[in-house]
C-alpha cells in the first residue's frame, strides 16, 4: 500500500500544481469580471476618489493578495519541472530509505520569492496611483515611462545577470546540486525553494514590469507573458527567444519614448 502511494506521489504534485495554477487563474477571472461589472474603476474592496487617493491599508492588502495570486498563477507552470523533479527524487530517496523533506517546503519557499515581489508590486502600483501616473485599470499613462519600463525589460534580455538566472531556472537538477542536495529538514528545504524563486525573479522581474505596460488586469497580456517564460525556460533555444523578445521590447520602447517626447 505505502509503495503504491510513493508511486503515485509524483502524479499528486503535478496535480496540485495543476490545480494551485486553475484556481489562481479563477481568482482573476473573478476579480477581473468583478471590476468590469462594479462601476468603481478599482478592484473590490477598493475606495478611491476622482484624484486617485493613496491606498489605504486595506486596499493595499487588496493589491498585494492580487500580485500574490497573479504571480502564482503565471509562474507555477514554469516551475513545475523543478518541483516534480524534488517529488521524483524524493520518493526514490523513501523508497532506499532516506527521508527527505516533503516537496511542499520546496514549492512553499518558492512561492514566499514571488509573494515577496507581489509586495513590491503592489507598493509600485500605490506609488504609481498617488502621482496619477497610472490609469483605474492599472495601465501606465505616460508614454515616456512605459516606454522607459520597455527599454529596462528589453536591455535586461542582454545582460549576463539575467543569463546566470535562467541558467538557474533552465536546469533544475543542477541547480540543487550547486545548492547541496536535497534536504531533510522543512526549512532547509523551505530555504533552498526560496533561493531557486529568488532567481526566478531575478530572471521575470523586468518582464512583469511590462504588466503595468499592457495593464494589470489585461488577462490576455498576462496569459501571453505567462506563455512567453515558460517557452523561454523549457524551449532548447530560449536563447534565442529571450534576445528576440528583448529587441522587440527595445524597438517598442523607442517609439512608444519618441510620441512621449512629440
Amino acid at each position: 500500500m505505502l509503495e503504491s502511494i510513493l508511486r503515485r506521489d509524483r502524479n499528486i504534485v503535478a496535480v496540485a500544481l495543476i490545480v494551485l495554477t486553475a484556481l489562481a487563474w479563477t481568482y482573476l477571472l473573478h476579480l477581473d469580471a468583478a471590476m468590469s461589472a462594479s462601476a468603481m474603476p478599482a478592484m473590490p474592496g477598493m475606495t478611491m476618489g476622482p484624484a486617485l487617493q493613496p491606498f489605504a491599508p486595506s486596499e493595499l492588502g487588496y493589491a498585494v493578495v492580487m500580485w500574490a495570486v497573479m504571480m502564482a498563477g503565471m509562474m507555477t507552470p514554469s516551475a513545475a519541472p523543478m518541483i516534480l523533479l524534488y517529488a521524483r527524487v524524493g520518493r526514490q530517496a523513501r523508497a532506499q530509505g532516506a527521508v527527505f523533506a516533503a516537496t511542499g517546503w520546496f514549492a512553499a519557499g518558492y512561492l514566499a520569492a514571488w509573494s515577496l515581489f507581489a509586495i513590491v508590486a503592489a507598493l509600485a502600483q500605490a506609488g504609481l496611483m498617488k502621482i496619477a501616473l497610472i490609469t483605474p485599470a492599472m495601465v501606465i499613462n505616460s508614454n515616456l515611462i512605459a516606454g522607459a519600463l520597455l527599454l529596462v525589460a528589453g536591455i535586461w534580455q542582454y545582460l549576463p545577470l539575467k543569463d546566470t538566472c535562467l541558467a538557474q531556472c533552465q536546469a533544475p537538477l543542477a541547480f540543487l546540486q550547486r545548492v547541496g542536495g536535497f534536504r531533510r529538514s522543512p526549512l532547509a528545504a523551505f530555504a533552498q525553494g526560496a533561493k531557486h524563486g529568488s532567481y526566478c525573479v531575478g530572471c521575470c522581474w523586468a518582464l512583469m514590469l511590462l504588466l503595468f505596460v499592457g495593464g494589470v488586469m489585461n488577462l490576455l497580456w498576462v496569459a501571453a507573458l505567462s506563455i512567453f517564460i515558460l517557452l523561454e525556460k523549457l524551449v532548447p533555444k530560449g536563447k534565442l527567444i529571450t534576445l528576440g523578445a528583448g529587441l522587440v521590447a527595445i524597438a517598442a520602447g523607442i517609439i512608444l519614448l519618441g510620441k512621449g517626447l512629440i
